[in-house]
């Protein structure tokens, strides 16, 4: 998976949740203008690019640190 671009790219995923949530918020208010509304759900979406982002690299992390745990005990499949 590529890495995002843009401001929100080096916002570490707690942060970047938490913004996403801060957005989901503001946009459940209501009371924004059309083009309000649609800045805060591009910056949603970038948001939530991230938060799949970090996610990913922690999914990868863990299935090498499995592989390696299952190649030193000869389990693997």
């Amino acid at each position: 998976m590529s890495k995002p671009g843009g401001e929100t790219a080096e916002l570490g995923y707690e942060q970047a949740r938490d913004r996403l949530v801060e957005v989901v918020r503001e946009l459940e208010a209501g009371g924004l203008s059309l083009e309000q509304s649609l800045a805060l759900w591009e910056k949603g979406e970038q948001l939530a690019k991230v938060c799949e982002h970090h996610l990913e690299g922690a999914r990868e992390r863990i299935e090498a640190a499995l592989s390696s745990v299952e190649d030193e005990t000869g389990n693997g499949q």
